[in-house]
């Protein structure tokens, strides 16, 4: 399989090259995307850098990391290369591990294979706090956004993916912005490809990030939120029916209603008149079923992360005869 890698640069001039040098004859293709870098990354690569793998593509206006990553997802996808691996250019990501993220694809074990800088406990301990806590906690929530309920720290940029997958990506619609890694893994679920996690340690330098955490918290929140509520519509109530599509509803209402009722109660007898055992059963037995019956869906939705990768599935269905309605485009 033919490789391709790219790398998204923004204010990354003083670490561009080291990157570029770093990365192995097992790649084919390097594609940097200069997203109208104020220090003119572009024009200083086609300069500076030797390497004849090396191609430069340019934004008229910043689009952002995801835009950047999706505009040279297109262009490897046009030039017929079978894995697209994302690598940063602040220097933050070792290319020696690149066969690391390829071996799982080429194995056909996995459709996306992502980065987690949180295996190695004393790799942990290095980390900045911040970070540590951020990631704890954004990882938590994209488990619910995003349906992955086996992987960590969602926003590594470090991954590589399968072009049977990336063609399918609704490019236009994914998030462009900081919000684009755990975004991806959202729209990799619709598709129902496998991901994995691969073992990565981070390193920290001189570097400085153009994120600024109190802009983006309401942002993540609402587009978790979004996603979420995407997702069990998709694959509850649009693509199929099962038990889970009926304890979810059934435990949000009984829950409801039981606490409702009984907060009711308990207020109306704070003077303190003592409820009837009716009056407590009816609060009671509602709120247990409905905590239930959410921990049903729950596991049943743990359960169905995806297994089958969906490069095999593109390839079964490539060698039986195709008939309409074979295409499994994704209208997310």
């Amino acid at each position: 399989m033919r490789v391709a890698v790219v790398i998204p640069c923004f204010r990354v001039r003083a670490h561009i090259l080291p990157v570029l040098s770093s990365i192995g004859p097992e790649v084919a293709r390097i594609f940097v995307v200069d997203d109208a870098c104020p220090e003119s990354s572009g024009d200083f690569v086609e300069q500076s850098c030797p390497d004849a793998r090396v191609q430069v593509l340019r934004h008229a206006h910043n689009l952002g990391v995801g835009g950047a990553v999706m505009t040279g997802y297109r262009a490897a996808i046009d030039d017929g290369y079978d894995i697209i691996v994302k690598l940063d250019g602040d220097g933050q990501m070792d290319a020696g591990l690149l066969p690391a993220f390829l071996q799982p694809i080429l194995d056909g074990h996995a459709d996306y294979t992502k980065g987690n800088r949180f295996f190695d406990l004393e790799a942990v301990e290095s980390m900045p706090r911040s970070r540590l806590v951020g990631n704890a906690i954004l990882s938590f929530v994209t488990k619910f956004s995003s349906g992955y309920w086996q992987l960590f720290d969602p926003t590594n940029g470090y991954t590589a993916i399968h072009r049977d997958v990336a063609r399918y990506l609704p490019f236009d619609k994914i998030s462009h912005r900081y919000f684009f890694e755990t975004d991806m893994l959202f729209r990799l679920n619709t598709l129902r490809a496998v991901v994995v996690d691969v073992p990565m340690e981070a390193r920290y330098g001189d570097e400085t990030s153009n994120l600024k955490i109190r802009r983006i918290v309401p942002e993540f929140l609402a587009k978790h939120a979004r996603n979420t509520l995407k997702r069990i519509f998709y694959n509850y109530y649009l693509r199929d029916m099962s038990i889970a599509s009926l304890e979810l509803p059934l435990g949000i209402v009984l829950l409801t209603f039981g606490i409702g009722f009984g907060s009711y109660h308990w207020l109306g007898h704070s003077g303190g008149a003592v409820a009837s055992a009716g009056t407590v059963m009816l609060s009671a037995l509602p709120t247990l079923i409905g905590v239930q019956s959410l921990l049903a869906f729950l596991n049943y939705d743990i359960a169905s992360t995806p297994s089958r990768p969906f490069q095999r599935r593109r390839s079964h269905a490539a060698a039986s005869p195709a008939g309409p309605g074979t295409d499994t485009r994704e209208a997310a």
